[in-house]
């Protein structure tokens, strides 16, 4: 038998030592066990160490929070039960509407974001004015404020009095959604494009592949593949700015949180609202931690190029 030189090597051979005979029958060395145990100690100190930090931390923001001398008007203000259950049902209500726009501008932004990345990654002196306009388009609502885009298109888009153009805020709130989320989403696309290395275009049209069919078969699918990460990330941009459409009277979950603390003067709604929005939106942000960890440890592999 050879033995590799080396605490892993004397491991292997001690492990290789203990089968009887060379059978199949695996019998890990005691060098092994210990290691494993060593790993397993350490595991449960870590942990214990962690749920102590964890509920020290607790404790002493509790005792700094009741402490306060505004507590107690700050609880009958923010954390009243009455209205928190008031509040709730309507909530959830209008948060359908949320939900709504999140499903149907999560996808025009990937569309729109799509074509616009494509139209800055053009090539050939013809498509200049498109490259210039793309580039226009993404610099302009990328810079402009999202609050003062609703704005401009709820408020500004009805007193235009065009025939056949909606006035429904909600329509005109995902549009100004729309328009601003796809300029991000494009930047994100068109980094993707660009990090696929030239080698890859070159050698698809090598194999005969026009420009247009080695953009869609081979560009594409390895710039979205790559881009997934950012890409969730803005739809949970996206899920949270949803609420923002109320501004023009639409009624969603942040709308009906705030017809209920006006008429009652009394902000527990608010915090109804906000803890429906982050229920909504933790499960997104731990799906996208799940993939990119996924896609680190695929790339760290050399399964994702």
């Amino acid at each position: 038998m050879t033995v590799v030189k080396g605490e892993s090597g004397q491991e292997a051979a001690d492990d290789k030592g203990d089968m009887p005979g060379g059978g199949d029958a695996y019998v890990p060395s005691q060098r092994r066990l210990d290691r494993e145990r060593h790993k397993r100690t350490r595991a449960r100190r870590a942990t214990a160490i962690a749920a102590v930090s964890t509920l020290v931390t607790a404790v002493v923001l509790y005792v700094v929070v009741v402490s306060a001398p505004g507590w107690e008007r700050t609880k009958e203000t923010f954390f009243d039960g009455h209205y928190a259950r008031e509040a709730f049902p309507k909530v959830l209500e209008g948060l359908w509407l949320n939900v709504r726009l999140l499903l149907i501008c999560g996808v025009l932004v990937l569309v729109l974001g799509m074509l616009i990345a494509i139209a800055r990654t053009l090539r050939g002196p013809v498509f200049f004015p498109l490259r210039v306009l793309a580039a226009a388009y993404t610099d302009f609502f990328r810079g402009l404020p999202l609050i003062i885009n609703l704005m401009i298109v709820v408020f500004g888009v009805p007193a235009l009095r065009l025939q056949g153009v909606t006035v429904d805020p909600v329509w005109l709130g995902g549009a100004a959604l729309t328009l601003t989320y796809s300029a991000y989403v494009a930047e994100v696309f068109r980094a993707g494009i660009e990090s696929v290395h030239p080698s890859q275009r070159a050698a698809a049209r090598s194999l005969g592949l026009s420009n247009r069919q080695a953009l869609r078969h081979v560009v594409l699918p390895q710039a979205v593949r790559r881009q997934v990460p950012p890409l969730l990330n803005d739809l949970v941009s996206l899920q949270k700015d949803t609420g923002l459409v109320s501004i023009g009277g639409a009624i969603d979950a942040v709308r009906a949180s705030d017809i209920i603390a006006q008429r009652a003067l009394n902000y527990t709604p608010y915090i109804v609202a906000g803890l429906v929005f982050v229920a909504l939106t933790i499960p997104m942000t731990r799906f996208t931690d799940w993939v990119t960890a996924r896609m680190d440890k695929q790339r760290a592999q050399g399964g994702t190029t």
